[in-house]
């Protein structure tokens, strides 16, 4: 039996959430999607094969620090990370956080899937 790739899904907004959840689902991803940072506090225990984190999330934390560290640290710096975000800077943020890709919202569904297996 093959193994689903798995996701961490993380977004500021509820319907955009469960929109891309779904859709991810559909394809075939075993995802683990929150409102909050909190999955990736438990990143080892879930390992995932890619974590996507919008750029405004509820509370204290950009999704761009989120993947800096997570790139900073030995366990997780091979994770591939996508960072979403409506910000017209979303390519040069992306870069500078060491995102491997990032979606630009609102997205596509198509260019979503796309992105998503390229990276997964």
């Amino acid at each position: 039996m093959i193994m689903k790739k798995k996701i961490v899904l993380v977004q500021d907004n509820e319907d955009i959430l469960d929109i891309m959840d779904q859709v991810l689902k559909e394809e075939g991803f075993d995802v683990t999607s929150s409102l909050t940072t909190e999955p990736i506090e438990h990143i080892e225990e879930i390992e995932p094969d890619l974590v996507i984190v919008d750029d405004h999330i509820k509370g204290n934390k950009k999704g761009s620090e989120v993947i800096e560290k997570l790139k900073s640290e030995p366990e997780t710096e091979d994770l591939s990370a996508v960072l979403t975000s409506t910000s017209y800077n979303l390519p040069k943020e992306a870069k500078d956080c060491k995102a491997d890709d990032y979606i630009e919202k609102p997205f596509d569904i198509d260019h979503m899937i796309t992105v998503v297996k390229k990276n997964s």
